[in-house]
This record gives structure tokens, C-alpha cells and sequence, in this order.
């Protein structure tokens, strides 16, 4: 079906969604095949954005609230896939993803709030098959590397070993460069959601959340420090675990368990070797504990928001999220004891560079890469709709690299 635009940004005035348009006006751009549109709900401030970033006049301006669902509608009728950063999405993001579902327009987004996802996928899913949208969440730092590092890596362990990896270590080995603001902000609706509803904390804690129907083994504990013999390193809790853990089972489930029904996956914090690293492990978990408490405390939420959070077109700066990296390691297993580690590498700040990134490139693999792509509509992750079709733009455009390791020489804890 012909649609006047490729892609429409929406929130293109916010700080991300800002730094979105900037990327796709200097790589897609005047002489570019993409067409594509910046919305948001200020049409004189979508102006001066287009502006500022340099993109071409004929990138259109189209104005829409969030909470206008028969605006949305329209809205999302005139492109093939929608880019939305405007989160919370539990606050803002119902009435733009199901017209995405209603109108058979695919959606991406940076969602990291699980609770949400889990409410409302069984909502869409039908709809969504029946219009062919292709709704994928969790299309930035959460969960991308995660996801597609667990998928690369197990693509390369059928290819050598002809069978997959039953267990997988997610390790975070560096990092820098802040979470985004979008992300406390969220961490902190969710927090108010539990509140009222006291039930979402057993979504929260349920690996399998997002897969409605099924459920699967005991997972690792990441929330303690521990030794992990396979990477040679203490290791503490990851604040991002809770959604990408959540995200890589439901890849798993929607491509029918390639990885088997009894996969196992965690994800945490490289603290180092040694006494040193055992420190830095537990005092991470203390730090890690002592957080989710604050983010609990109404008291403290408020002073949160008054005093560390961004306000609304605030973020860091270019130095800063040039300056940032992140280096994830990846580690399994099969049946049989064989063993494959892959690292996933980005060069920019994860929560703002990075992400903009590959937020951008997971929306055009769906407008350029359709033969590669899931082709049903539906409710899928990065990793199932997407996959291995997107590594390639993620490693060309978005300063992404997969690489697979040797196994690190052993030594004593």
C-alpha cells in the first residue's frame, strides 16, 4: 500500500526525538529516497527544530496531541512506519500505538516499562495481525544490543555447533554515559502504578511477563553479587535487566523457542576480579537496592523530579554523548557443554546517542527491508521482527559492532 511517508517522527521537538531528526537529516536527508515527517503538538516549535538540525523544507510538519485519538489516527494513516519518544508510555503512549495497530502502520518506540508492554500486547495482538501493523517495542539501548547480541549469538552457535545455546550470560563489561532521563522518569510511573495497583509487581518480577501463555524455568538471580566463573568476574544487578530479560524470552517465544522452551537468560554488571571486584559487586547491590527504595518513596520521587531529572528539552550535551561507549558481553552454553561468547559495542552514550540511533535504523529495516523482515502484523520484539536483517545497519549507520570472542584464558578468583 502506497503512503505518503516512509516514516513520521513523532515527539520530534523533545530531546530524543530532536536528536532523531537530526540523524535522519544528515543520512537521509535533501537527495535521499526516504520521506519522512517530524510531528509533535507546536507546529512553530516543529519549525524552528527542522530549522536548528538542517533539515530540508520539504521534511513535512504535521501537529497532533498525544492524547487526540481521532488526530493520531489520521496522523498515523499517511506513513508506513511511525517513530514515537514521547514517554512515559504508560502516561502517553496508548492512543498512538493501537491507531498504529488499527491502520496496519508499523510502530517503534523506546519503551522500557514492562508493566505497560504486558497490558497491553494481548490488546493489540489481534488487531494488529488483522491490519499487518508491525508494533515492535524497546527499540533503543532497551533492548536492542541485548536482544540482537543474544540473537547473533545464538545464529553463530547453530552455525558451529549445529544446536543452540540452552543459557546465556548477559554481562555488562563497560559503560558511559547516562540513562536517559526518559528512563527514571518511567522507572517512576511505574513505581506510582504499583502503588495503585500492587499486582504489577509481580509483573515486574516475572521474567516471562511478556509472554502471555507461557512460562518458563527458573531464571538466574541477578539481583545479588555473585562470581560468574564463565566471565571471570564479581558481578552486580543491572538496572536495565528487568525489561531486557523480559524482551529476549519473548523473542524466544514468538519465533516458536528456537533456543528450546527450558532457555535460560540474565543479565548484570562486570565489577572485575578479585577482592576489588567482590567490593565493587556489593556495594553495587546496596547502591541497586538503596535506589529501587527511593524510587518507591513518594518523598523521594518528588525530589527526583524537581532536581534530577531533565526538564523537557534537556539533556546532555554533544561532547558528552560523543564521549560515551558501552561494551556488552555475551556467554553460552548447550546441551553439550560447548561454549561461544560475542561482544555488542556502540560508540556514543547509551540512554541519548545511541539510542537515536538505532531507534532510527530499526524504523527504516522496516521500510527498507521487508523481504529480511517478519512480514505478519503483530506485537514483536527487535529481535523477532526484525533480527539479523538489522545488525547490518546497526553495525553500518549506528556505530554498532558484533564480533565474536575467543574463550578468555582461565585464572583464579
Amino acid at each position: 500500500m502506497n503512503k505518503e511517508f516512509d516514516l513520521i517522527v513523532f515527539g520530534a521537538t523533545g530531546f530524543t526525538g530532536r536528536l532523531v531528526v537530526e540523524y535522519l537529516s544528515r543520512h537521509y536527508g535533501a537527495g535521499s529516497d526516504i520521506r519522512w515527517a517530524m510531528a509533535g503538538r507546536n507546529a512553530a516549535k516543529l519549525a524552528q527544530v527542522r530549522k536548528e538540525v538542517g533539515a530540508p523544507d520539504s521534511v513535512a510538519l504535521l501537529t497532533a496531541d498525544a492524547g487526540d485519538g481521532a488526530a493520531l489516527a489520521t496522523l498515523v494513516a499517511r506513513a508506513k512506519v511511525v517513530i514515537t519518544t514521547v514517554g512515559p508510555y504508560q502516561l502517553y503512549g496508548e492512543a498512538l500505538v493501537r491507531a498504529c495497530a488499527a491502520a496496519g502502520t508499523d510502530y517503534v518506540d523506546l519503551c522500557g516499562e514492562p508493566g505497560w508492554m504486558a497490558h497491553m500486547i494481548p490488546q493489540l495482538e489481534i488487531a494488529a495481525r488483522n491490519s499487518g501493523a508491525r508494533i515492535v517495542f524497546s527499540c533503543g539501548f532497551d533492548s536492542i544490543p541485548f536482544d540482537l547480541g543474544v540473537v547473533y549469538l545464538q545464529h553463530e552457535a547453530q552455525q558451529r555447533f549445529g544446536a543452540p545455546l540452552t543459557s546465556v550470560h548477559g554481562r555488562v563489561r563497560r559503560i558511559k554515559g547516562g540513562i536517559s532521563g526518559g528512563t527514571l522518569a518511567s522507572g517512576m510511573a511505574t513505581m506510582e502504578r504499583i502503588e495503585r495497583e500492587p499486582a504489577l509487581a509481580a509483573t515486574m518480577a516475572d521474567p516471562f511477563a511478556l509472554t502471555p501463555g507461557f512460562a518458563g524455568p527458573p531464571q538466574p538471580d541477578g539481583a545479588a553479587a555473585s562470581y560468574d566463573d564463565w566471565v571471570q568476574s564479581w558481578t552486580g544487578p543491572f538496572m536495565m535487566a528487568t525489561i531486557n530479560t523480559k524482551n529476549v524470552h519473548r523473542t524466544n517465544a514468538v519465533l516458536g523457542h528456537p533456543w528450546g522452551k527450558n532457555f535460560r537468560y540474565d543479565e548484570k554488571m562486570m565489577t572485575g576480579d578479585g577482592p576489588k571486584g567482590k567490593r565493587r559487586a556489593k556495594n553495587l547491590t546496596r547502591m541497586t537496592w538503596l535506589q529501587n527504595v527511593a524510587l518507591g518513596f513518594g518523598p523521594a520521587r518528588a525530589l527526583l523530579r524537581r532536581f534530577v531529572l531533565a526538564k523537557p528539552g534537556e539533556g546532555p550535551d554533544q561532547k558528552a554523548r560523543e564521549s560515551g561507549r558501552y561494551d556488552l558481553l555475551f556467554v553460552g552454553e548447550t546441551a553439550g557443554g560447548q561454549r561461544l561468547r560475542a561482544c555488542v559495542k556502540g560508540d556514543r552514550d547509551p540512554g541519548y546517542g545511541s539510542t537515536s540511533k538505532m531507534l532510527s535504523e530499526a524504523a527504516l529495516c522496516l521500510v527498507g527491508d521487508p523481504d529480511r523482515t517478519m512480514a505478519g502484523g503483530g506485537v514483536w520484539t527487535a529481535g523477532s521482527a526484525m533480527g539479523l536483517a538489522l545488525i547490518p545497519r546497526l553495525q553500518q549507520y549506528a556505530g554498532l559492532s558484533f564480533t565474536i570472542e575467543p574463550e578468555a584464558a582461565r585464572h583464579p578468583a
